[in-house]
């Protein structure tokens, strides 16, 4: 097979989580400690830096990986899903996989993933373990897919491991309350290997406080160990000033993701890093963090976060496609609202999303273009509409991204925004 039969039949055979939703999930570690077994443990081969949470784990993983390689060391990246290209998902020193490494792979074990019955998130997750071991990594920087305790990527041992923040999301699959929830993300905390929160609250710090004391770990509030005591904003880069709780020493920086929850994402990744300096193996100069911080995007290619596309209109896109991730958003749209004449928001979601949750968070004065991605799992454009109008979200219905960034554009003036999300499928279709 080819790289584009490869793929074809990965989809097929192992139908995914970013395909058809709730049905790909297989929890249970069962499997993937044996297909890992039989390649051989590739995920003992270096360090790694597990990496779960509602939202922002994408980020603070490029984050990490970023500062990782300007200190130095060759560092595997694994994150899903993937935007346009399925080899997005693994890369080593901010390079895919190539189209062959993937071809190989599957047609050298597939006899074993169709034995052990392995998922589409398995079958990866695997396989990047295998690919960062063969190109020799020296720390692999490992995002959770869902949840954290049943999840593919918890057979891995870290230095440490880092929960961004806890939102509703997924609560078929990890439960109806946020106790629920972070007791699922909890679940990646090793014995003896602490864990950062990135994010604290009164409703489920207790559940990290009580797993972390069963197994001898600790909990470090990224809140507490660092600051953010500078901050502005402009179009290309955003000036960040941390300071470190405990010496009071300051950290200028200028980041190349510009969406201000960014803030948030920056503080975690820098206690992890911190952590990661002082208590194990990985030194992290300090020139090392504050250049990794600078060039995230540039270093390790991420995208769709907060991107900006175009000047003229000023058009962004972001991916954040839940009630956790939208508010952060919004805040940014309610910002930016007096910079301009009009916003014009397309966005689109997966059928799954409680769009009732998320709807009453976005900006009433916008005008809405409602679309779909060409996925099984977009929610109707009409459907998205109408239930939009409820809130007072006014606008109109595009029955594809590409249509309604070619409506928005047609309306648009140099006085106006574009913004496009909601969904990794949408801003899939754009970038």
């Amino acid at each position: 097979m080819n790289y584009a039969q490869t793929i074809e039949y990965l989809f097929t055979t192992t139908p995914s989580f970013q395909q058809v939703g709730a049905d790909a999930y297989k929890p249970g570690l069962e499997r993937i400690r044996e297909f890992c077994h039989y390649l051989g443990d590739p995920q003992n081969n270096y360090c790694t830096i597990h990496i779960a949470g509602t939202n922002g784990k994408g980020s603070v993983s490029h984050m990490l990986a970023s500062v990782l390689q300007h200190a130095g060391y060759r560092v595997g990246l694994f994150t899903s899903p993937h935007l346009r290209d399925f080899r997005e998902r693994m890369r080593v020193d901010g390079e895919m996989i190539s189209e062959r490494g993937v071809v190989d792979f599957v047609a050298n074990h597939k006899a074993k993933m169709r034995e052990l019955d392995l998922s589409f998130f398995e079958m990866t997750t695997a396989m990047a373990f295998d690919f960062f071991a063969a190109s020799d990594v020296e720390v692999a920087v490992i995002e959770t897919g869902l949840g954290g305790r049943l999840d593919a990527t918890n057979v891995i041992t870290p230095e440490v491991s880092v929960v961004t923040n806890i939102g509703l999301e997924h609560t078929d699959l990890l439960g109806d309350t946020i106790e629920k929830v972070a007791g699922e993300k909890a679940g990646i905390i090793k014995p003896r290997v602490p864990i950062v929160l990135g994010e604290a609250s009164e409703q489920y710090n207790h559940v990290f406080e009580g797993r972390a004391a069963e197994l001898d770990s600790r909990v470090i509030y990224a809140q507490q160990a660092f600051e953010v005591v500078e901050h502005h904003r402009e179009r290309d880069y955003q000036h960040v000033v941390l300071s470190r709780q405990r010496d009071a020493h300051r950290f200028a920086i200028d980041m190349d993701l510009v969406g201000e929850y960014q803030c948030h994402n920056v503080v975690t990744a820098a206690a992890a890093a911190d952590y990661l300096d002082t208590h194990t193996q990985i030194t992290i100069p300090r020139r090392a963090f504050v250049e990794g911080m600078a060039e995230v995007t540039k270093t390790t290619s991420l995208a769709g976060r907060w991107q900006r596309l175009s000047d003229n209109p000023y058009t962004v896109c972001d991916t954040g496609h839940n009630a956790h991730g939208i508010k952060y958003v919004a805040d940014e749209l309610h910002r930016l609202a007096e910079h301009y004449e009009q916003q014009i928001c397309i966005i689109g979601f997966a059928k799954e999303k409680s769009i009732d949750d998320i709807l009453p968070l976005l900006p009433r004065k916008a005008y809405y273009i409602f679309t779909q991605a060409s996925s099984p799992r977009a929610l109707p454009a009409a459907a998205l509409a109408a239930t939009a109008a409820t809130y007072g979200l006014e606008g109109e219905v595009c029955s594809t991204v590409a249509q309604a960034l070619a409506r928005a554009r047609e309306m648009a003036t140099e006085r106006d925004m574009i913004f496009i999300g909601g969904s990794n499928f949408v801003v899939a279709e754009i970038v």
